[in-house]
C-alpha cells in the first residue's frame, strides 16, 4: 500500500512539474510565457509583480538652461536686449536657477533659512543681470521682473484656489453623504 501511494505521489509530481515547465517556457523553441510574452519573469509585467516601477508620478524636471532661455526670450523684446546680453543673462539666470534648486533640495536648512538664502540669491542675480544692461534698459528690466512676479503669483494663486475649491467640493459632498446616511 505504501509503495503504491509513493508511486502515485511521484507520478502526480512529475505531471505537475511537466505542465509548469511547459507553460513557462522550458527552454524549447523559446516559447511559453517566460520568453514569448515580453521575456520578463513568468510572463508578468512590472505592474503585476509589484516590484520597482519607473517614476511616472514625478514630473520631469525642465533643465535650468531651457527655463532661463524661455525667460530671456520673453524679456528680449521688452528690454531691447542684444545677442551678447541675451547669452550673458541666460547664463546668469541658469546658474541662479541651478543654485536655487540646490538650496531647495538642501534638507539641513530650515524653511526660514531657505527663504533668506533665496532672497539673497535673487538680489545677487539681479545685480549680475543689471551689470550687463545699459542705463536705459534697467527700468525696463525692473518693470519686466515686477510683471513676471505678478504673473507667477496669479498662476500660483489660481492653482491654490483650484485646490481649495476641490477640497471644499469634496468636503461638502462628504457632509451631504453623511446627511443622506443619517
Amino acid at each position: 500500500m505504501k509503495l503504491t501511494q509513493n508511486l502515485i505521489i511521484l507520478v502526480f509530481t512529475l505531471f505537475c512539474f511537466n505542465f509548469a515547465s511547459a507553460q513557462y517556457g522550458n527552454g524549447y523553441y523559446n516559447n511559453g510565457y517566460g520568453n514569448g510574452y515580453g521575456g520578463n519573469r513568468m510572463g508578468m509585467d512590472r505592474s503585476m509583480m509589484g516590484g520597482p516601477q519607473p517614476n511616472t508620478s514625478k514630473p520631469k524636471e525642465i533643465p535650468a538652461e531651457e527655463t532661463a532661455a524661455m525667460i530671456v526670450e520673453q524679456m528680449k523684446p521688452e528690454v531691447n536686449l542684444d545677442e551678447l546680453q541675451v547669452i550673458a543673462i541666460t547664463n546668469v539666470l541658469a546658474d541662479s536657477m541651478r543654485e536655487q534648486g540646490v538650496l531647495l533640495k538642501n534638507e539641513s536648512s530650515s524653511q526660514d533659512q531657505k527663504i533668506e538664502q533665496i532672497k539673497a540669491l535673487r538680489e545677487s542675480t539681479n545685480k549680475k543681470v543689471t551689470a550687463f544692461l545699459n542705463p536705459d534698459q534697467i527700468p525696463k528690466y525692473t518693470a519686466f521682473m515686477d510683471n513676471f512676479k505678478e504673473i507667477k503669483k496669479t498662476k500660483s494663486k489660481k492653482k491654490k484656489d483650484k485646490d481649495s475649491k476641490d477640497s471644499k467640493e469634496k468636503e461638502s459632498k462628504d457632509i451631504s453623504d453623511t446627511k443622506i446616511q443619517e
